[in-house]
């Protein structure tokens, strides 16, 4: 005699909605994604095309100290959100300030590189096509951190002030994904024009 087994239907896996915000920044990050690749591709095309100096060779130095600072916030910013879920917000803003002081660091760097590119080497986005390319392609990754940095400054600004709890981690979590993606990016971009290209 067979014996008829039927399922509990309480007890099937119930499909829930993806969040908004991740889905939101997950079509962000596509989305930028695709314009950083068409800037690498410009400058992988034309390394070495340049009619006229000075070439990268000549003037680029390659930035190690900035590069440690901007992919360790990746770390800070993980651990800010991991107290923050904790309610540890204390710890948080301590956390949180030391991915702002390192992409801040990190985008002084830059300006102090291209101060000395333009004021010193002479290298403008106007004086050739390696000057074009490096321009738009670090520019447009130095963009994109600082909108970041201006985001983690009014959280920042929030936190001081005490507004922070942890029911915020959620979105904090969505925001981590751009800041781990400026990160991604910039080992792409370190790649391509402190080593390719050189």
């Amino acid at each position: 005699m067979s014996t008829a087994v039927f399922a509990d239907p309480s007890a099937e896996a119930q499909w829930v909605l993806p969040s908004r915000g991740r889905v939101g920044m997950i079509s962000l990050i596509a989305a930028e994604s695709a314009i950083f690749t068409i800037f690498v591709v410009a400058y992988i095309f034309y390394i070495g095309k340049s009619l006229s100096g000075p070439t990268p060779k000549d003037v680029l130095s390659v930035p190690i100290f900035n590069s440690v600072c901007l992919l360790s916030s990746s770390l800070t910013i993980h651990l800010a959100v991991r107290a923050l879920r904790k309610a540890q917000t204390t710890l948080f803003g301590l956390w949180w300030f030391a991915t702002l002081a390192l992409g801040a660091i990190f985008l002084v760097g830059t300006g102090l590189e291209w101060r000395k590119l333009i004021f010193e080497d002479r290298l403008t986005v106007s004086t050739n096509l390696f000057g074009t390319t490096y321009y738009s392609l670090v520019g447009l990754h130095a963009f994109h951190v600082t909108v970041g940095l201006l985001v983690i400054a009014i959280v920042m600004f929030f936190t001081l002030a005490g507004k922070m709890a942890p029911r915020y981690t959620e979105r904090l979590e969505v925001f981590s994904m751009y800041w781990h993606f400026v990160d991604a990016v910039w080992v792409i971009v370190f790649t391509v024009v402190y080593v390719i290209g050189r």
